[in-house]
């Protein structure tokens, strides 16, 4: 954690410590009072931008604005754009987290090629999330439940491999994940209401390994309090997400760019 620096203005000598304002003194305003919270929540804030498929098989991007919001309540609750965690427990490397997020779905007006497929809505996730440190390697198992919207589960199993240099860390690693039939369905299956409409072939997605990936991420913190982090993805379609007649592409790169505030 970074301390927020008081900078003081040099005062004479005084006899003795004294809880009392001095004469002259102000009171804290609102903003040291918000600053002092800030950075006792360990609070980052900041923004960028991600460039990815238009939808999981796209062959055509997007860019998208992405916001920081970071901020730690205590040891066990932290808080990000994905939800709220809680750091259920933590012993030798092992850790445990609990995970309540979101699934923005998927709108068939996102690109031409959606047009008769239908909306897909968002819904609530349910996460568990477990990793083992084994310096300077990290396993993770990401458990997600998606409640409405694709009312789907997914599994996503991983390792990453962490360096640091100074004010930069590094890291990079695999990852592959497995959907269940719903998941699958929902996001690569065609019904023949849905083939009639949009003009592709009917197909059933059956629950599988739906994709394989490769992370590359840095981090530098330009002082104690600005820092900045990429992030490039190299993600192929595999099983049937690959086969469906909605993906358009198998390859399917991303990349993220942010710079925050660490107060």
């Amino acid at each position: 954690m970074f301390a927020l620096g008081l900078l003081c203005a040099a005062a004479p000598l005084r006899a003795a410590h004294t809880d009392e304002p001095q004469p002259g003194a102000s009171e804290p305003s609102w903003l040291d009072g918000a600053a002092a919270q800030a950075h006792e929540w360990n609070m980052i804030v900041g923004g960028g931008f991600r460039v990815e498929p238009k939808f999981e098989g796209a062959d055509d991007v997007k860019i998208m604005p992405v916001p920081m919001i970071m901020a730690d309540f205590g040891p066990y609750i932290s808080v990000d754009v994905r939800g709220l965690t809680v750091n259920a427990f933590d012993y030798e490397g092992l850790s445990v987290k609990g995970r309540v997020g979101y699934d923005l779905g998927r709108d068939s007006d996102d690109d031409k090629h959606l047009h008769g497929l239908g909306d897909i809505g968002s819904g609530a996730v349910l996460g568990l999330d477990l990793a083992y440190d084994w310096e300077p390697v990290q396993f993770t198992v990401a458990l997600d439940k998606t409640i409405g919207g694709g009312d789907g589960f997914t599994a996503k199993f991983g390792a990453a491999y962490s360096v640091g240099f100074d004010q930069f860390q590094f890291s990079i690693g695999p990852s592959f994940t497995w959907a269940d039939g719903n998941a699958m369905e929902s996001y690569f299956g065609v019904s023949d209401r849905q083939s009639r409409k949009s003009g592709l072939s009917r197909f059933d997605a059956d629950a599988g390994i739906k994709r394989v990936d490769l992370e590359l991420s840095g981090l530098y913190m330009l002082d104690e309090h600005w820092v900045v982090r990429g992030e490039v993805t190299f993600g192929y379609l595999t099983g049937d997400a690959a086969d469906s007649p909605v993906s358009q592409r198998n390859f399917q790169p991303s990349t993220m760019f942010l710079v925050g505030y660490k107060f």
